[in-house]
């Protein structure tokens, strides 16, 4: 049973007196301090550089889905508030994914070049939850699922679920319905949303939600171009270790827009 303290209330199994949860175990650090694993013998040095910063993208890429995931389903349950907060937390970590970059940065061409050659065929390319973020953008190119032949069957089940479920953008234009404003058409669309940039005293809500996802399709192509840099940095136009031309297939992908028609919008306002 409990021991619980009579002078104060409190649950004695709550701090180091309990014993039954400490820091290391709750985070699982021994697991997430031993993935750390190089291909390079003799040790690179800056392969542990390269295994931390991409195994760090994933923790946030998986926290992103998290807070983009909620903000598109309480869109869809007519809740105007939360999802502007989620796109805020959002925002503010793609930033640090940006930042990121200038850490890798750090590792020069030469040291990267010591252990490259040992990560083929494996590259960020396959990352399935770099996939899923820009499904749920609305970017769905159904290509990719098999493209990503790595993929493990539970992996591929992912995928094949984003492409089907709604996106952040069909979430945004149920509150748009919602408002009373027609949403069948691009031209429907279009006019719904001048009318709610330009009453924003009834419609502030909209506006902001619409700015909201501006700034997250605006933060993801200053990363794409951000990373295409970094990439011609360390390896001019070498072919990807797994197999992609490398940054010129990443230049065709830095006009992609999630949201083509907020952007649209400013040649109407």
């Amino acid at each position: 049973m409990t021991e619980v303290s009579t002078k104060t209330g409190e649950d004695r199994s709550f701090g180091e007196s309990g014993a039954r949860l400490s820091y290391g175990s709750y985070l699982h650090l021994p697991d997430l301090l031993s993935a750390q694993v190089l291909k390079s013998d003799p040790p690179a040095h800056d392969e542990l550089l390269f295994i931390t910063i991409h195994q760090v993208y994933e923790l946030w890429f998986g926290l992103l889905l998290h807070e983009l995931g909620d903000a598109r389903d309480r869109m869809l349950a007519g809740d105007v508030y939360n999802p502007r907060q989620r796109l805020h937390r959002s925002h503010v970590i793609t930033r640090l994914l940006i930042e990121q970059i200038d850490v890798l940065e750090t590792m020069t061409p030469q040291d990267f070049l010591i252990f490259r050659n040992l990560l083929a065929p494996a590259s960020g390319f396959q990352s399935v939850q770099f996939r899923e973020l820009e499904f749920l953008s609305g970017a769905k190119e159904p290509a990719y699922v098999d493209r990503l032949s790595h993929a493990t069957g539970a992996e591929r089940a992912r995928l094949l679920a984003r492409l089907d479920e709604p996106t952040l953008w069909d979430g945004f234009v149920r509150l748009l319905a919602e408002a009373g404003f027609g949403v069948s058409t691009v031209e429907e669309r279009r006019a719904a949303l001048t009318a709610v940039s330009r009453d924003r005293r009834s419609f502030g809500y909209l506006w902001d939600l619409a700015e909201a996802l501006v700034e997250h399709d605006e933060l993801w192509a200053r990363w794409r171009m951000r990373h295409v840099l970094m990439v011609e940095r360390q390896i001019g136009i070498k072919s990807g270790t797994g197999g992609s031309s490398g940054a010129p297939y990443l230049r065709t992908r830095l006009d992609m827009r999630f949201y083509p028609e907020l952007w649209e919008l400013r040649s109407h306002l």
